[in-house]
C-alpha cells in the first residue's frame, strides 16, 4: 500500500507549475487532495478527470480565505495530514519601484496567508501527526539584485519554518521548507508581470549560472515535497532543503 492512501492534502496555488505537479504526485498515490486557486473554471478542468483531486476557490492575498479551505478539506475527507503552502507573489525592479501597497501584498501572499493556513489546520494536524511544507526560494538565503522584497518574504518564510517546526514539535507536527531554483513555470509574467523579453533575459541569465545547467521543471521541486511527507522521513523537521541545481552554493 502507498505511504499515501487515503491521506488528505491541502496544497494552495495548485492549479499550475509546482503546485498542480506535487498535486498529481500524491494524487497518484491514493492521497486525496484539495487544491486552491482563484478560477473556478479551471480548478474544475484540473480536478473534473480525477477522482482524487478537488477544487476550491481561494485567494491568497485574502487570508480570512484559510479557514474555509480546511474546514472543505474535512467536509470532504474528514481528515487532513499535509499543509504545502505552495502559492507564491513577488517582484522584480528597482526598490523604490515596488510600491508599499505593491509590498503588502508580496508579504500578505508569501507570509501572512501561510500562517493563517497553517493556524487553522494546527488541530487536524495534531491528530494526525501531520506535515507542513513551506515553499521558499534560493533567494530567501542568496541575495539577489532586483528582487529585496520578494527575496525577504522568503527569509521570512525560512525562518517562521524553522520557528514553526520548534513549535509544534511537541504537538507531533513536522514543518519544513523547499528552497526551490529557477523552474519553467507561468510565475515571472503571471504574478510578476514580467514581459517576456525580460523573461528570456532572465532565462539566458540563469543558464549560465545554475551549476547543473538547466532550470528546473515542476516535477523536480514536486518529488522533494512528496519525499518529505514519507513516513521514512518522520525524523526530519525545521529544514530548509534547496532544490535549485546547485545555485544557492554559487
Amino acid at each position: 500500500m502507498s505511504d499515501f492512501q487515503d491521506k488528505v492534502v491541502i496544497i494552495t496555488g495548485g492549479g499550475a507549475g509546482i503546485g498542480l505537479a506535487t498535486a498529481k504526485a500524491f494524487a497518484e498515490e491514493g492521497a486525496k487532495v484539495l487544491i486552491t486557486g482563484r478560477r473556478a473554471d479551471a480548478l474544475e478542468e484540473i480536478t473534473g478527470a480525477n477522482p482524487n483531486l478537488a477544487g476550491f476557490v481561494a485567494d491568497a492575498s485574502d487570508p480570512a480565505s484559510a479557514a474555509a479551505v480546511v474546514a472543505r478539506a474535512i467536509e470532504l475527507w474528514g481528515r487532513l495530514d499535509v499543509i504545502v503552502n505552495n502559492a507564491g507573489d513577488g517582484a522584480v525592479g528597482p526598490m523604490e519601484q515596488v510600491s508599499p501597497d505593491r509590498i503588502a501584498q508580496i508579504f500578505t501572499v508569501n507570509v501572512i496567508y501561510p500562517g493563517a493556513l497553517s493556524a487553522a489546520a494546527l488541530p487536524h494536524l495534531e491528530k494526525s501527526q501531520g506535515l507542513i511544507v513551506n515553499l521558499s526560494s534560493t533567494y530567501g538565503s542568496k541575495a539577489g539584485a532586483p528582487l529585496s522584497y520578494y527575496a525577504a518574504s522568503k527569509a521570512a518564510v525560512e525562518h517562521l519554518t524553522r520557528c514553526w517546526a520548534l513549535e509544534f514539535a511537541a504537538r507531533k507536527i513536522r514543518v519544513n521548507a523547499i528552497a526551490s531554483g529557477p523552474v519553467e513555470t507561468t510565475f515571472m509574467n503571471k504574478q510578476m508581470g514580467l514581459p517576456d523579453e525580460v523573461i528570456d533575459a532572465i532565462k539566458a541569465h540563469e543558464l549560465g549560472v545554475i551549476p547543473l545547467g538547466r532550470r528546473g521543471v515542476p516535477d523536480d521541486v514536486a518529488a522533494w515535497i512528496v519525499t518529505l511527507a514519507r513516513p521514512v522521513l518522520g525524523w526530519v523537521t525545521g529544514q530548509i532543503i534547496a532544490v535549485d541545481g546547485g545555485l544557492q552554493v554559487t
